[in-house]
């Protein structure tokens, strides 16, 4: 993990220090997804009752109101220095960011704003806030996402970014971007995972009334003809799946489930989910696998055993892949109650660019 990325480790005594997440206000912005890092951030506590995490909102101009796009400003308690105190910065969306919208140019407002964040500091953009990191060329040669309606003016104005539309959110390491709105909650809840480990983010995720995590990305919410209401879904099979984890699962034994063929479940289970079900259920997999790994005392081969994985070669190779790390890096870094996971974290989770 880059330094200065990953969460502040717990201490004991005065020692102890949140780690910073500063939320950037600008203009135009959407007060819902404001709030989001506040609400999923605000929440993770350690074990004697202490925050993980401190939430600070900044603006680029001294201590005011800043505009939104509803009927009311909000008055920001802090300036653009706050942002180099940050461990890590988020940028929700905006839609007055001007120049960076049309030329993908900074303002020289925001320029100096940004060259505050001390180098290493973790990057977070929410929606079209991912603008704003374009702009300053953090995502120069690097995969991003935004809103699906927004990924073609995106690519277009910065052709450097690999730009993919269909996913929920990206974690590149120490930048990381979301799909617009809700998905923004996705990668928040993603980064509390990622630095404190499954249990934490589900408690989070079970206060704030949403999903641990979503499947697949955003092909399933652009608008496509109703479909017939006749039609059948495929959420039988995944319940069935889930409760199966530990057995092989063909895609023929999913297709029975449906009393549909192999080609037809396919198509309407990328069309409900977004990824296909080979994508999904390894997704499942690995997410049992973690659970095991944090909350048992069960060896790595009974892990890979119980998640589906087989063997714990197999298992290590899809926990390498998607979290960057190997099953007991994973489980001494989450049974212990530390810092972020090694090697940069998850590059390949719930929702990313991962097909």
């Amino acid at each position: 993990m880059t330094e200065g990325s990953g969460p502040a480790p717990a201490a004991d005594g005065p020692a102890h220090r949140p780690h910073r997440v500063v939320v950037l206000a600008l203009d135009g912005l959407l007060p819902f997804e404001l709030g989001i890092p506040h609400r999923i951030f605000g929440r993770p506590r350690d074990d004697r009752g202490r925050p993980l995490y401190e939430v600070v909102t900044c603006s680029v101009r001294p201590p005011g109101p800043v505009v939104t796009d509803a009927d009311f400003t909000i008055h920001v308690d802090h300036g653009p220095e706050a942002l180099a105190t940050a461990d890590t910065v988020v940028v929700p969306a905006s839609y007055e960011l001007g120049p960076v919208f049309t030329e993908g140019v900074l303002t020289g407002e925001l320029a100096a704003a940004l060259a505050r964040i001390r180098p290493g500091t973790r990057l977070a953009s929410i929606c079209t806030g991912v603008y704003v990191l374009a702009a300053a060329g953090y995502l120069d040669g690097r995969p991003a996402t935004t809103h699906w309606a927004e990924a073609e003016r995106l690519q277009r104005l910065f052709p450097r970014i690999r730009v993919d539309p269909d996913v929920l959110f990206i974690d590149d390491g120490d930048v990381l971007t979301s799909a617009g709105v809700a998905a923004g909650i996705d990668l928040c809840l993603h980064i509390v995972r990622r630095d404190h480990g499954t249990a934490v983010a589900n408690e989070v995720a079970r206060r704030t009334v949403v999903p641990p995590h979503r499947d697949g990305g955003q092909a399933q919410y652009v608008e496509r003809p109703v479909p017939d209401p006749q039609q059948a879904s495929t959420a039988t099979a995944r319940a069935w799946a889930l409760g199966r984890l530990h057995e092989p699962i063909q895609l023929r034994d999913l297709a029975e489930q449906e009393a549909m063929s192999v080609r037809t479940f396919t198509r309407r289970f990328r069309e409900e989910v977004g990824v296909s079900p080979g994508q999904w259920l390894t997704r499942q997999r690995v997410e049992r696998a973690r659970h095991l790994l944090e909350s048992t005392d069960l060896s790595v081969d009974q892990v890979a055993r119980e998640a589906g994985f087989g063997t714990a070669q197999s298992m290590r190779q899809h926990l390498q892949a998607a979290l960057g790390v190997t099953p007991t890096a994973y489980r001494r870094t989450f049974r212990t109650g530390g810092g972020g996971v090694e090697g940069g974290g998850n590059r390949g989770g719930a929702g990313t660019a991962v097909r």
